[in-house]
């Protein structure tokens, strides 16, 4: 398996969330009924024209800035010739020659190693329709047909699956950070082609490249891509590469976890592009350039600032940038007064740890609010890390509550009282007297004893203040 190396090139389709779609003033929505959303202009009847959307534009350019791109000042409409049910005009008008777009790149971490992957090109197009197949009979839904695409394609950089969803991950988490798609994978708006072909080590020569088409999550695109790699490994040593892997286009499986053909793979030429005669040359002035140029925090800045201003740990700063909805929640805690430390392991640790199933940030009920709450009223003392979990337990459970009215009525409120606390202390001691003596001989792990019996006498004592008034009442301190 060694002797072969693995060579991976994605193109990725982002859907971009404006409004309105590319070329005319159809609404974007998602989940509306079929074939409402649809005019002339986004069906290309006879005499409708297209015009540019002006946002989609500052989207590509605020994407080209993200990855330290080149943008091209000018560039061009194409059509890009194919008949397919779902694109009735049988043109798709894309960019070909000159993307908005120019060379580029993503850095990525796997395994601890730092890799720079180049991204090609990034290039504005519309979306086609959806096929939507039942039994026998087939439908078209043209509702997404002219949705505002970026098609990003990367170079052939990749060496392994784990890379390539690496490269997704950080991909992902670049668009929705700077605000330009939400990179829903369910819905469509974030879909991958991956291409893929294998060569002996040491050779770098590119031989045929398989594209596995139209996946949309990383768990099935790890799977193709590493099917398709031992498929082509095992025709290469049976000696029937030539014959089993041709240049096509296949898809994937999910329920066999298996490629298949899908048809032959189309080169440029049998596309015929040629600029777009109902479209002008794009021309970007300086005006929108300054507008395309202003982006959000990226994961990599936001997770510096985590590290360097909140003192956080780098493991655990790459978990709060790997989601946009995560590093917001924690961000929107930390404005509320929680700490940041705390926030960490309340939020990453103890409530993702209890989401499961259809349970999200967003519909599990429990605020960035309540949680800071819950995180202050630990770091108060008021309540014990154990209580805090059994809150958290409740708001879970019932989607939401009050984190103080839960303290009174589950009666978990930390005694801090230090004058109570030394009196139960007291009585402990007076009751063991004997294993006080025998402590202060060596037998060290008699303190545990100490504590637990003052814990449960106190019946909530705040464990911190117990532990260091009891090292006082033992001599230790």
């Amino acid at each position: 398996m060694s002797k072969f190396e693995t060579i991976i090139g994605l193109e990725v389709h982002v859907q971009l969330n404006t409004q309105t779609k590319i070329f005319c003033s159809c609404p974007t929505s998602f989940g509306e009924n079929p074939n409402i959303n649809v005019c002339p202009t986004c069906l290309g009847l006879p005499g409708a024209l297209p015009v540019l959307n002006r946002e989609v534009l500052k989207k590509a350019i605020q994407f080209g800035s993200a990855i330290h791109a080149c943008i091209n000042q000018s560039s061009i409409f194409a059509r890009k010739n194919y008949f397919y049910p779902d694109l009735p005009k049988a043109y798709q008008i894309s960019q070909f020659e000159i993307p908005i777009v120019g060379k580029g790149s993503i850095e990525i971490l796997v395994n601890g190693q730092k890799r720079i992957i180049g991204v090609t090109r990034a290039h504005m197009e519309e979306d086609a329709g959806k096929n939507i197949h039942e039994g026998e009979i087939s439908k078209v839904d043209l509702n997404r047909a002219c949705t505002p695409l970026l098609e990003i394609v990367s170079e052939p950089d990749m060496r392994s699956s784990d890379e390539a969803i690496a490269y997704l991950k950080k991909l992902h988490s670049i668009v929705r950070f700077i605000g330009i798609s939400d990179a829903n994978m369910q819905e469509g708006s974030f879909r991958c082609d991956a291409n893929v072909s294998i060569r002996p080590q040491g050779d770098h020569k590119l031989y045929t490249r398989v594209e596995i088409k139209n996946l949309n999550s990383f768990r099935f695109i790890q799977k193709a891509i590493e099917y398709e790699v031992q498929r082509q490994r095992e025709a290469w040593e049976d000696g029937k590469y030539n014959e089993e892997v041709r240049q096509e286009t296949r898809l994937f499986d999910t329920e066999k976890g298996i490629t298949r053909s899908m048809r032959g793979k189309e080169e440029s030429a049998d596309y015929r592009y040629f600029p777009d005669p109902d479209l002008l040359p794009v021309y970007i002035d300086e005006e929108l350039f300054k507008e395309g140029r202003i982006i959000a925090e990226l994961p990599d800045e936001k997770k510096e600032r985590y590290i360097q201003e909140l003192g956080i740990k780098e493991s655990d700063a790459l978990v709060l940038v790997g989601d946009l909805d995560i590093a917001t929640y924690f961000e929107t805690m930390i404005a509320d007064g929680a700490s940041p430390k705390g926030s960490v392991v309340w939020l990453s640790v103890e409530l993702l740890g209890r989401l499961k199933g259809e349970n999200t940030l967003q519909n599990c009920g429990v605020s960035p609010h309540s949680l800071s709450i819950l995180v202050k009223r630990i770091d108060e003392g008021k309540i014990s890390g154990k209580g805090g979990k059994e809150i958290l337990d409740v708001l879970v459970e019932q989607k939401g509550g009050d984190v103080d009215a839960l303290i009174d009525s589950l009666g978990l409120t930390q005694v801090n009282d230090d004058e109570a606390i030394l009196k139960t202390i007291q009585s402990v001691l007076n009751a063991n007297a004997h294993k006080v003596n025998e402590y202060r001989n060596g037998k060290d792990k008699l303190f545990g004893f100490f504590v637990g019996q003052v814990m449960k006498a106190s019946k909530g004592a705040n464990p911190n203040r117990v532990n260091e008034l009891l090292k006082e009442k033992l001599g230790l301190c």
